[in-house]
């Protein structure tokens, strides 16, 4: 099943309605500290323990860890910020036997630190002591457990509320992910986070932590009646004869990620150097847009844009694409082209086409979304409303937004894909995914979850050219887990 991110409202929300469907709120934070507890356990052993508990809920649950860590025969305290506030607090405060001192009395140091300060609720910078902690935590995020969220760290938002928020290398929430688990820099602050189901049902939400329960029941795998023909056919858009390098890899991309016939097309001075570097991908030469919309007829996707030039010819042949019906993959010049008039490039868009700026090419078509916006997610979706299209806004938090409102926040990044040529087999990945038959907001999702896997997988020393080779590693797995299902 795929896995929600909720917002703080949605997620109190889901509180909200367990409690009033008969679930005690004393049994839902029960749930959440034995989950707290058990990652714990799981992932360190016994050790002196201090347990930070703030006045509400999140310090509840905080009494709640502190009490099954001592009844598991764990040296653990609890430092109370202030006497618990909130009811379920207090009747979890009261359970607890074991001793409570004040918020860093100095009486002891510990060996872990267990955060359950604030959680998602904050809406305020920490102050006094509270601040102090959180900065002494950057150095030492190895001993820190978060419960929910690092506190002082925005859950919708993903940044901290002020100039001192936790960090943590291990985070337990409940239920779902909230955007500041997925978003940077909340991300970098959470360390490994744990997802403890605590009974609550599921939400009606359209933003999902991408991988593959997002999209892989519908991964268009071949069937054993397959040919190349049957298989899609991805057409890509070559540069200048300087500057042919970037189609090949994304037509490489296509080719590997299972397009049956791959075809640079070309302008006959670029002719020979692509000859010279092409193999199973194809060749096809034209001279004008009428030129290159009739041979582009019968093809099911085309990427334009990896180093194809911001000049007149670019705009000229999107436009000519757009009028063939074939699904678009929008990539670095071909976005930046329309830079002057973004309306233009809408007015030709449809559902079924994918736009994939970094955030610079973003701003430059929606000028103002990004820095007016809350966080990625929300201008990404205002950014696919805008345009009719399917956005993939790049990053370490890659998100992909489609119009109809559905978002994935893409969560296997890694800094190794920090390399030229990296998006253009992005772009060749999505644009052969949509020419086998994939809904393009998932072709979206599932070739960047591809991408970022092949790209962990090979680790330091990873150049463009690696990612397509590493692409049939990744879909044998993902062609295991398919069988296994």
């Amino acid at each position: 099943m795929a896995r929600k991110i909720l917002t703080v409202a949605e997620m109190t929300a889901a509180d909200r309605a367990a409690i009033a469907a008969g679930t005690p709120g004393e049994t839902l934070m029960e749930r959440a500290g034995t989950a707290v507890a058990d990652a714990i356990c799981d992932r360190f052993s016994p050790r002196s323990t201090r347990v930070l508990c703030g006045p509400g809920n999140n310090g509840g649950d905080g009494y709640v860890v502190a009490r099954l860590l001592k009844d598991r025969g764990w040296d653990v305290w609890v430092e109370a910020l202030a006497a618990p506030s909130a009811h379920d607090a207090r009747a979890a405060a009261a359970r607890w036997d074991g001793e409570t001192r004040p918020l860093d009395s100095g009486e002891g140091r510990a060996d872990l630190i267990v955060d359950a300060l604030f959680g998602a609720g904050l809406a305020r910078p920490l102050d006094g002591e509270v601040a102090r902690l959180a900065r002494l935590s950057e150095g030492m995020a190895e001993r820190v457990v978060a419960v929910d969220l690092p506190s002082g760290l925005s859950g919708d938002t993903a940044r901290p509320l002020g100039d001192a928020c936790f960090r943590a290398d291990l985070t337990v929430t409940f239920h779902a992910k909230k955007p500041a688990h997925v978003l940077q820099p909340g991300r970098g602050r959470c360390g490994e986070v744990v997802v403890g189901d605590i009974g609550l049902r599921e939400a009606d939400v359209r933003l999902y932590e991408n991988g593959p329960e997002l999209w892989l029941t519908r991964f268009p795998w071949p069937t054993a009646e397959a040919h190349k023909h049957a298989r899609g056919r991805l057409i890509v858009i070559s540069g200048e004869a300087w500057s042919t390098g970037a189609a090949r890899l994304a037509a490489r991309g296509g080719l590997r990620i299972g397009a049956g016939l791959v075809t640079v097309f070309s302008r006959p001075d670029a002719l020979a150097v692509n000859a010279a570097h092409l193999e199973a991908v194809m060749l096809r030469a034209f001279e004008t847009d009428l030129e290159l919309e009739q041979a582009a007829a019968d093809v099911d996707a085309a990427v334009i844009g990896p180093a194809a030039g911001v000049t007149e010819t670019t705009l000229i042949n999107l436009l000519a694409l757009a009028r063939t019906g074939a699904a678009l993959v929008i990539d670095a010049d071909a976005i930046t082209v329309f830079r002057d008039d973004p309306d233009e490039l809408f007015s030709v868009l449809d559902r079924d086409d994918v736009l994939t700026p970094h955030p610079g090419e973003f701003e430059r078509l929606f000028p103002g979304v990004l820095a007016a916006a809350p966080q990625r997610i929300a201008a990404a979706r205002t950014a696919a409303q805008r345009a009719g299209a399917v956005v993939l806004l790049k990053g370490p938090d890659t998100v992909i937004a489609a119009p109809d409102g559905r978002a994935a926040v893409n969560v296997n990044g890694t800094p190794w894909l920090a390399t030229a040529g990296s998006g253009d087999v992005l772009a060749g990945f999505i644009g052969g995914l949509i020419a086998q038959g994939m809904e393009s907001f998932e072709a979206a999702c599932a070739g960047a979850w591809i991408h970022a896997e092949a790209g962990a997988n090979f680790g330091p020393g990873l150049i463009a050219e690696d990612l397509p080779g590493l692409a049939p590693g990744v879909l044998a797995a993902l062609w295991h887990e398919a069988q296994v299902e």
